[in-house]
């Protein structure tokens, strides 16, 4: 049971700095002073005013006896009252288990506490656990009674005992008679209607220490701890979550930044409400001043271009992807976009806006343009062979067949003819040629004025490369009667090839700063030859090139050519057609 002094202390611990005397210790000093009053009159034989002065401290006695349960439950509602208040003056369950637990400790004189907590797998587990000193109690002198508890978790009761090694209900327990166990107080922690864990205080020496008193008081102490461990719980449970989330959106953030495509998201009002650091620099803004801003303020060259777009995904709630939009801006000329349109939903799948992927397409189109034009200007096939980070001058022999065609009468032809329209007419020619050449796959190293210079079985090898070459020449002739029916004609000019198979070096020839890739080999400069001494509209082969295809093509031996830089006549066949 409490002392007068110990409910003393505890009902004004969190209140007072001041101790105020009770009735009780008023009743007693009352009958303290009549007390001496009576022992100075019983020395001058008074004895009536004796016996009635010892009536009155009797009876002055007796009321503070019947006063004392009385205070002590006050002292133990002014106990609560301040027990209440600091155990919820914080939310870290940690903390708010350690003044739970020494409270009790030191409201019922225990030597011992222990607060144990339903786990995640529904099993008690002790979280904290208190001595009278306010020490934390090691693991191994965690001897207590299980079987008291586990009828507080079954029964959902407190159980009081003053000395369980003499109780009926518990004495022959091995742990009470292990640990000599004596006083024991344990009660439930309960939320509304559930049992979340117990309080289990004991005494090892002393027994009788705990009252019905002390019982209810724990209760009802127990019953406010239970609702602030809980709130705890749920504020530690929500600081993980937050911490989680927090610590998602770091990551996002940081994803969201590194990401190389310009990301904006719009409300339904077409404000901008983010903007990553990509479509910051596309947009030529700081993030701070896009976000908040309409869409209109930000992007208003283009924005009356893609609102059709954006109305179309909020009302279809479909994303539009692959859209391409071409501007002009003041800072930076001509620009194209490429946008990716989805719309912005909530945890419902309501649409709330629309999230807009933008990439600056500007630089991508201007090295494509240049690639085009470069595949124009050099075959696809010698393209794909290069490697830009490991270009070497020189190169490797190979085995080709070379094919030379111009285009004859174009000298007289121009003397007559605006540049503007000759040009024109010429690259119709050359065209029809190359289209040709292409059609078989050859390899177009270049246009000399009015010549083609063309090759096959290199870089991509071809095992019918002579043939190919050979049906690329009379592709040309084709190419050209047609061309007759479309110009004028005065523009109808005849041509003239050749074709020779033999080895050559194929490379990049030049300096660092000018390459060319080409191929150098006497059999290109027979090749040459031939076409010089072609007849209008004739197509010749070299002996070496028509024994390669002779059970393929028509064609007639005509007088050897006795060409430029040739000790020798060069024994030549003219080709008429495909067998």
């Amino acid at each position: 049971m409490l002392s007068h002094e110990r409910a003393e202390e505890n009902g004004t611990m969190a209140t007072a700095k001041t101790k105020p005397i009770s009735i009780n210790d008023q009743l007693i000093t009352v009958t303290q002073r009549a007390a001496k009053l009576r022992e100075t009159l019983a020395g001058k034989h008074e004895e009536e005013t004796v016996e009635g002065i010892r009536e009155l401290e009797n009876s002055l006695s007796r009321i503070s006896e019947l006063l004392i349960p009385f205070e002590q439950r006050y002292s133990h509602l002014q106990a609560l009252a301040g027990i209440g208040q600091v155990v919820n003056s914080t939310l870290e369950i940690d903390e708010v288990l350690q003044i739970v637990m020494d409270t009790i400790v030191r409201l019922t004189e225990a030597e011992r506490g222990f607060l144990m907590l339903r786990n995640e797998t529904g099993e008690m587990e002790t979280r904290i656990a208190r001595n009278w000193e306010q020490e934390s109690i090691n693991k191994s002198e965690f001897a207590i009674s299980r079987t008291i508890i586990q009828r507080v978790i079954d029964e959902g009761q407190a159980v009081l005992t003053t000395n369980a090694r003499e109780d009926p209900r518990f004495g022959g327990q091995e742990s009470i008679i292990a640990f000599n166990l004596r006083s024991i107080l344990c009660v439930p922690l309960m939320v509304k209607t559930e049992l979340i864990g117990v309080i289990y205080t004991d005494n090892r020496i002393r027994t009788g220490i705990f009252s019905e008193s002390d019982r209810d008081l724990l209760i009802a102490f127990a019953n406010q701890a239970a609702v602030a461990i809980e709130n705890a719980r749920l504020f530690s449970s929500l600081k993980r979550t937050l911490e989680e989330v927090t610590e998602l959106k770091s990551l996002m953030d940081d994803v969201f930044a590194s990401i190389v495509s310009g990301v904006i998201t719009a409300d339904v009002q077409d404000q901008i409400t983010l903007c990553n650091r990509a479509a910051a620099s596309i947009l030529g803004h700081a993030s701070a001043e896009i976000v908040g801003r309409r869409l209109e303020d930000i992007i208003p060259t283009f924005v009356d271009n893609i609102q059709p777009h954006l109305e179309s995904v909020r009302t279809s709630e479909q994303p539009i992807v692959g859209l391409e939009l071409s501007q002009v801006l003041p800072a930076r000329g001509n620009v194209d976009w490429r946008l990716n349109l989805s719309p912005l939903k909530d945890a419902e799948q309501k649409t709330q806006g629309v999230a807009i992927v933008l990439d600056d397409l500007t630089e991508q189109k201007k090295l494509l343009a240049q690639r085009r034009l470069f595949e124009r200007m050099v075959s696809p096939a010698v393209i794909q062979q290069l490697d830009p980070n490991s270009l070497q001058l020189g190169g490797k022999r190979v085995d080709i067949s070379v094919l030379f065609a111009d285009v004859r009468g174009f000298t007289s032809f121009s003397e007559s003819m605006e540049p503007e329209k000759l040009v024109s007419i010429l690259n119709r020619y050359l065209a029809a040629m190359a289209e040709a050449v292409l059609s078989q796959e050859g390899t177009i190293d270049k246009f000399m004025g009015d010549a083609i210079m063309a090759w096959f079985n290199a870089p991509v090898p071809q095992p019918d490369h002579t043939l190919r070459a050979v049906k690329a020449a009379l592709a040309i002739r084709e190419s050209v009667e047609n061309l007759y029916k479309e110009l004028p004609r005065e523009a109808h000019l005849a041509f003239g090839a050749g074709i020779h198979y033999g080895d050559a070096v194929l490379g990049l020839i030049g300096t660092e700063r000018r390459l060319e890739y080409t191929a150098i080999s006497d059999s290109v400069n027979t090749a040459k030859r031939l076409q010089e001494n072609s007849a209008k509209n004739q197509i010749i082969v070299s002996r070496e090139a028509y024994e390669r295809v002779k059970d393929q093509i028509e064609v007639k031996p005509i007088a050897p050519i006795s060409a430029k830089g040739k000790t020798a006549p060069l024994e030549v066949f003219e080709v008429f057609g495909l067998k």
